[in-house]
């Protein structure tokens, strides 16, 4: 086991003497590898010797590197790369320290030629298999140390040693630069960190990249972690995403750029995480970012990063904060592509959460800043919900939420800012297009044929026909109050048309179709009468946009007088009024004319309407009643211009429904809003009143005798039913006091008769 030392006489342990052997006075001595297999050899019979062996090797590299003994140093590395090769036991996390400590001591070298010796030897050790992971093991300086080198400045190498031993020829032979080595290093190195080191592995990359100011540009932060995403198991890959998570926190208060970097990586990121499991991290990265987003509107309002508003020059660059906001919507859109249907709605869920809506379940702020926060984060808001709901073709999700998302969309499609209604109307539309029919329809026309559109639908499913028997007046009513909006701009009616068309294709019955033609006779009708005193662009819009669906929903149902009318109006139109067609209301440079004289030559007729399609089976008397659209208290809070007028509302309704308004009601206040509330109001109630009675009387005009007859019959008998009830309760008079006493005392109790169970005279009965 010992021998004895020829310098000093002292003993020596036989894994000393067997390590010097390897190291030979002349270079070309044939020993090296017959001591190299004696010391392997040596090794595999004494495992438990093989951290000291891994020790005084790493001793001597360390000398041997000081003194530029640089063939000794390749020579120890080789030994180290053999052992490491051949020997698998418990002991080897021992001998991995040694072998580790000494790759680290090559790569702190500035000789390119080192750094390539200590890189091939760690891709080598990156490809062993350990049979258990080593989570204490730290690979912080490595990965450091290689993201460094992947964009070093070594392209050409000049491998300068004299009489260099076979590791070092090899390495010039291959003329690998130093950034491929540590690229294809880290790759190795990330992989083995999958095992559960993924978290230290990540943080000296997250910290390389910030000291040196790489997040901006990003290209090189890019590639770095596609490189991780690539390398890690799948089933990991949620750990990346939430250490980019962590740092994007914070980094909330660095400069917009670097925000904007470490977003990028996070879309890159998380479209590769598509293969495997994102894990419990999916609403938690999406609360990140909408964080991020809301804090991103306060440093471009405020101009600053603690919420002061600062005088002179701003510290935030608008245009930066711009920058980031979209790659953060970006973002959202890239990481909810690779969500299957369910976690989608989840997600559009959490984020309609977020929505500082104007109602009575919605907080919002007061005053001019709050004002514009509000606007601002409900339209970064809405692109992001425009974002999750793009690319979901196929799948009724729609019908999967919950009616409270609707009703939140729905309410903010009536808001007065144009931009607002019109992404809410482009959600709508992502949502009902499953079958990438929208670009078909993007222009607004009455001389498009069906047939060569090459449509892609289905029958209506059961589960749309639910839907619409729950929400289709919402989408009419919606649709409805749209149109009278004086800030509608091309767009809006586009989207409007797109809506109208996308309806019938993807969920419209026999009922449905009906509505929709009612629902456009009825803005045909508000363009004519012009009630709301829109502008002339505006009517001529709703003319034009009644048109291309009622020429398009012709040509779907199939039926020859209702094409035939409606291609009369339009060749009517192309001959006297051409600027109640779409091709001219909606080109470049829109034509427009006193609408004074528009006759009945120009309009679709409802009741022509009704009895064409009547007589093909449709319902013609729901097809001639005029629709009318019911306003609701959530449409009167949505249309407030401002947020104290909704705050103003908010605490009216809501004292309707306290306890404490029955025992003390207060002065009402008689203001400009309580006289136009009052006044819609009625005006509503009216148009009920009278819907409902001339409804009734059509009944009885139309519907047969027998029919009213068993009608009147039965609510007839359910009336007798009812008053039997009542007169049961209220008319039996309870017993007198002396029956009381008597049946108390065993006597026989005499029963007062009911009055309506007396018998009286024919002639006392009416």
């Amino acid at each position: 086991m010992y021998g004895v030392c020829g310098c000093c006489g002292a003993l020596r342990p036989r894994y000393k003497r067997l390590v010097d052997n390897i190291f030979p006075e002349d270079p070309e001595d044939g020993l090296v590898k017959t001591n190299m297999e004696k010391l392997t050899f040596y090794a595999l019979s004494a495992p438990e010797k093989l951290d000291r062996i891994g020790a005084y090797l790493s001793e001597r590299l360390i000398r041997d590197v000081g003194r530029h003994r640089y063939g000794y140093v390749c020579i120890a590395m080789e030994a180290l790369d053999q052992l490491l090769m051949a020997c698998h036991c418990q002991s080897i996390n021992l001998f991995v320290e040694s072998f580790l400590k000494m790759v680290a001591k090559l790569l702190e070298s500035e000789k390119p030629n080192l750094q390539i010796l200590g890189t091939n030897s760690f891709v080598k050790f990156a490809n062993i298999e350990e049979d258990t992971p080593s989570y204490h093991r730290s690979y912080d300086f490595f990965v450091s140390r290689f993201s460094e080198m992947c964009h070093s400045s070594h392209d050409d190498l000049e491998i300068k040693t004299n009489r260099s031993p076979s590791p070092l020829q090899a390495t010039e032979k291959e003329k690998e630069s130093p950034a491929e080595l540590a690229e294809r290093c880290l790759r190795e190195l990330l992989g083995r960190a999958a095992y559960g080191n993924i978290k230290n592995a990540i943080k000296p990359v997250l910290i390389h990249l910030d000291n040196h100011s790489l997040w901006e540009p990003k290209v090189f932060a890019i590639r770095c972690f596609k490189i991780i995403m690539y390398s890690v198991q799948p089933q990991h890959s949620h750990l990346v995403i939430q250490q980019l998570l962590s740092h994007l926190d914070a980094n909330s208060r660095s400069i917009a750029t670097v925000r904007a970097g470490i977003v990028e990586v996070l879309s890159e990121a998380a479209i590769i995480a598509s293969t495997g499991s994102v894990g419990p991290t999916v609403l938690e990265m999406f609360n990140t970012l909408l964080k991020q987003l809301r804090l991103s509107i306060d440093y471009a309002l405020t101009g600053s990063y603690d919420g002061t508003i600062t005088v002179g020059n701003k510290i935030i660059k608008e245009h930066e904060e711009r920058m980031f906001q979209e790659a953060v919507i970006k973002t959202t859109g890239s990481f909810a592509s690779t969500l299957p249907n369910y976690l989608r709605s989840e997600v559009l869920l959490f984020i309609m959460s977020k929505f500082p809506l104007p109602s009575l379940h919605h907080s919002v702020e007061a005053g001019k800043t709050g004002e514009n926060r509000n606007r601002l984060t409900q339209i970064m808001l809405l692109k992001s919900l425009l974002q999750v709901t793009t690319g979901i073709q196929g799948s009724n999700m729609l019908s999967a939420l919950p009616s409270s998302f609707l009703d939140g969309l729905f309410s903010t499609a009536l808001m007065e800012d144009a931009e607002i209604r019109l992404f809410v109307l482009e959600i709508l539309i992502s949502f009902i297009d499953r079958h990438g029919n929208r670009h078909k329809f993007s222009t607004i026309s009455t001389i498009s044929d069906i047939s060569v559109l090459n449509l892609k639908v289905e029958k209506c499913s059961w589960q749309d026909t639910v839907f619409m028997k729950k929400h289709s007046q919402q989408f009419y009513r919606h649709i409805y109050m749209s149109c009278k909006e004086e800030t509608n701009v091309k767009k809006h009616y586009e989207a409007l048309y797109s809506m109208l068309v996308l309806i019938s294709i993807e969920l419209a019955n026999e009922e449905v179709v009906v509505d929709l033609i009612r629902l456009v006779l009825a803005v045909q009708e508000m363009a004519h009468t012009n009630e709301e005193n829109l502008p002339v662009y505006n009517r001529c819009a709703l003319y034009a946009l009644g048109a291309a669906y009622l020429n398009l929903i012709s040509q779907l149902t199939a039926v020859p007088a209702f094409c035939q009318h409606i291609h009369e109006v339009i060749e009517t139109r192309q001959k006297e009024a051409p600027y109640l067609l779409p091709e001219d209301v909606f080109a470049e440079k829109p034509r427009s004319k006193d609408l004074d004289q528009v006759v009945i030559d120009f309009l679709f007729r409802q009741s022509k309407i009704s009895e064409v399609l009547g007589g093909s089976g449709y319902n013609s008397d729901r097809l001639c009643t005029p629709y009318i659209p019911q306003l609701t208290d959530e449409d009167r809070l949505s249309k407030r211009k401002s947020i104290g007028e909704t705050i103003s509302l908010q605490v009216e309704v809501e004292s309707r429904n306290s306890p404490e308004k029955e025992e003390r009601v207060p002065a009402e206040e008689i203001t400009y809003e309580t006289l136009k509330k009052a006044i819609v109001d009625s005006v509503a109630v009216e148009e009920q009143e009278r819907e409902r009675r001339r409804q009734v009387v059509e009944k009885f005009q139309k519907a047969p005798f027998e029919e009213i007859a068993a009608h009147c019959g039965a609510r007839a008998s359910l009336l007798q039913s009812k008053l039997n009830q009542i007169f049961e309760i209220t008319i039996r008079p309870p017993p007198s006091p002396s029956g009381t006493i008597t049946a108390a005392y065993g006597q026989p109790q005499n029963h007062s008769i009911p009055v309506y169970e007396m018998k009286f005279p024919d002639l006392c009965v009416y």
